[in-house]
């Protein structure tokens, strides 16, 4: 299955989350920016409400498309070991590469929110949405941020994914949707027509066109 773009992506991968609609306890939570056109896509079929969980991916310097981990909200870091031992990447690297990392997190939080404290994920169903997922270590960080907060349960939901990685969150969290696990996977740009990466003013509107359903829903 190839998308034509992400919010194709959202659409097809809500169909798989029906399990979920109509329910109060249900919130969606995108990590940004790619997971937010795909997250409101399932927010707006299972109408639920729609957050964002701030994620960022510490790229190896030189080659920044390659993970080595990375940061989430609430100063969770998750490494990827295998990478870091094999490229021998010092701990002074990491944490250079982090502390950047860190400020364009914060940056990102001031935009988009405008001033919005973050939704209260206690006691609640959380589907954590990306655009896809790869190595994982995105979701990984996001998953661990989440867990001090102690949601009602945990849903991996990706429309595209490495069967492997896929796996390996079903031995993590409380339920993993991907919608298409092609073979071989290689990359999740190459299961999207147009991939063009997600704009911050995207973004700020999408969630922006959602406040007015989070409020009612967060009051009753």
């Amino acid at each position: 299955m190839r998308f034509r773009d992400r919010r194709e992506a959202g659409r097809v991968l809500a169909t798989r989350l029906q399990t979920y609609a109509n329910r109060p306890d249900v919130l969606v939570l995108a990590l940004p920016r790619g997971g937010v056109p795909v997250g409101f896509e399932v927010a707006q079929a299972l109408k639920a409400p729609l957050d964002i969980f701030l994620v960022r991916k510490l790229g190896v310097p030189g080659h920044e498309e390659l993970a080595m981990g990375a940061l989430a909200s609430g100063g969770v870091r998750v490494l990827n070991e295998d990478v870091v031992r094999c490229l021998h990447i010092q701990e002074a690297t990491i944490d250079a590469v982090a502390k950047e990392e860190q400020r364009e997190l914060e940056r990102r939080e001031r935009l988009y929110r405008d001033g919005r404290a973050p939704l209260d994920v206690r006691g609640r169903t959380v589907i954590l949405v990306d655009d896809g997922l790869a190595t994982g270590s995105t979701m990984r960080a996001a998953t661990l941020a989440l867990r001090p907060q102690h949601p009602a349960a945990i849903v991996v939901a990706v429309p595209v994914a490495a069967e492997a990685t896929c796996a390996e969150f079903r031995n993590e969290v409380d339920d993993v949707v991907c919608a298409s696990t092609p073979e071989p996977f290689h990359a999740v740009g190459l299961w999207y027509a147009d991939f063009t990466q997600t704009t911050d003013r995207e973004v700020h509107e999408l969630l922006a066109s959602c406040q007015n359903a989070w409020e009612p829903r967060e009051r009753r």
